[in-house]
């Protein structure tokens, strides 16, 4: 079973910045891969993209949030 989104926001705030910062940028780069992937070859589960781009979006909102105080 896939995490809750609240788990998932507390895990984001309970990582330093640049572990953060690493971690969307290799989300980042694993989402860039699997939305070509998908357009070669369909994936089994299409809703992974979604929730992987919704992932990044969520740590670059508190990244943001850290940024500003």
């Amino acid at each position: 079973m896939a995490k809750s989104n609240k788990s998932k926001v507390e895990e984001f705030r309970s990582m330093d910045d640049q572990t953060l910062a690493e971690r969307i940028e290799q989300d980042t780069v694993a989402l860039s891969k699997m939305k070509f992937g998908h357009a070669v070859n369909p994936i089994e589960n299409p809703l992974s993209i979604r929730d992987l781009r919704r992932d990044i979006a969520r740590m670059k909102t508190e990244l943001h949030k850290r940024a500003l105080g």
